[in-house]
């Protein structure tokens, strides 16, 4: 006789289904570390910079993190609409630049000294320019949108250096200068305006049927197109908002330096495109939300800033810049995975 100590009503050690709920739990586990990666990634380059520099944590040098962070969140945000629909905006840094120049330009030949006029200024000039972007790439049938995006990239710049002579444009309204470099307290404006617009975009993509509809483009464009969503015009409309961005950081841009010069918003594109997938969305489209896209302007800003107070060179802060952007891209690689992992993992426990 075989007698057994298997507690009454316990499965066996071997009973379908043990197997795969432990491989689930840990799978899950796992996911949760990858998932909250860019929060930890932030804190560990904190507490490292902390470390290394008494200053860091100083509430001033919060506040010009704050505010180196603002132009590439502002633009991120911006970004982040593109991204979701598995698309890409190249041209923003560029369009700061144009955005900046056209408003001086108008500030000194038309004398627009009022900053109720030159602000939208800027926002429409950048809301254009996303504009022809997405029909550029909608209406014209273009392969992807990386194409008319660097078009766009190009075309801006040479605006910009043509208009203004390839010199720098001084003199800005107040209020434009208030936006770029004023704070209250410790606390930049332009941090303020960002925390604005970060809600402005979570309400939309997560309350408002034009965000739901942005998701599922980004899931399965011709799904989408199926069930009625209006593929073209809101494929449009997220050029129009990321432009629009790029003219809204245009004026904390030319705020910060109460001017407006040709070469401003020079690879910032990057940045925020970096921003975006370090915060956890996916190139494929269909993933990303505002915190993450928030964490990961602020873990550039927090690593610029660091390497600033060390008296480190510019150039090995696009060096650090390039590795975050590697170590986010892994995260993503080996979310994926995790999740398609968990998925099969969940089928066999619901088969078993």
């Amino acid at each position: 006789m075989t007698v057994t100590t298997d507690r009454i009503g316990a499965p066996p050690p071997d009973a379908p289904g043990r197997g795969a709920q432990g491989r689930s739990r840990g799978l899950f586990a796992a996911l949760t570390v990858v998932r909250l990666g860019p929060v930890l990634l932030l804190l560990l380059i904190v507490a490292v910079m902390a470390l290394i520099s008494p200053v860091f944590l100083s509430p001033f040098n919060l506040g010009n993190v704050g505010l180196e962070a603002s132009v590439v969140a502002i633009l991120a945000l911006g970004q982040l609409l593109v991204i979701i629909t598995a698309g890409i905006d190249l041209s923003v840094g560029s369009v700061i630049a144009m955005s900046s120049i056209i408003a001086a330009l108008w500030i000194r030949d038309l004398d627009l000294v009022s900053g109720w006029l030159v602000i939208p200024s800027m926002v429409l000039v950048g809301g254009l320019a996303g504009a022809i972007n997405g029909t550029l790439y909608v209406k014209g049938k273009l392969p992807h949108p990386f194409l008319p995006t660097l078009a766009m990239l190009m075309v801006a710049r040479g605006v910009a250096l043509l208009v203004s002579g390839g010199q720098p444009i001084t003199g800005m309204p107040e209020s434009v200068n208030a936006i770029g470099s004023a704070r209250i307290g410790q606390m930049p404006l332009a941090v303020l305006l960002v925390a604005g617009l970060a809600v402005v975009v979570g309400v939309v993509l997560r309350r408002i049927t034009w965000g739901q509809w942005i998701y599922a483009i980004g899931g399965n464009r011709e799904g989408a197109r199926r069930v009625g969503v209006p593929v073209n015009r809101v494929t449009i409309s997220v050029y129009v908002f990321s432009g629009m961005c790029a003219g809204t950081a245009a004026i904390v841009v030319s705020g910060q330096t109460n001017s407006a010069y040709p070469t401003a918003g020079n690879l910032m594109e990057l940045s925020a495109i970096a921003a975006v997938i370090i915060g956890g969305a996916s190139f494929f489209g269909g993933r990303g939300t505002v915190i993450g896209t928030l964490v990961g302007a602020l873990i550039l800003g927090v690593i610029q800033n660091g390497l600033n107070l060390m008296n480190v060179p510019s150039s090995w802060q696009y060096v650090a810049l390039g590795t975050a952007v590697v170590i986010a891209v892994e995260l993503d690689v080996l979310r994926s995975r995790l999740e398609t992992r968990l998925r099969t993992v969940r089928t066999e426990e619901s088969e078993s």
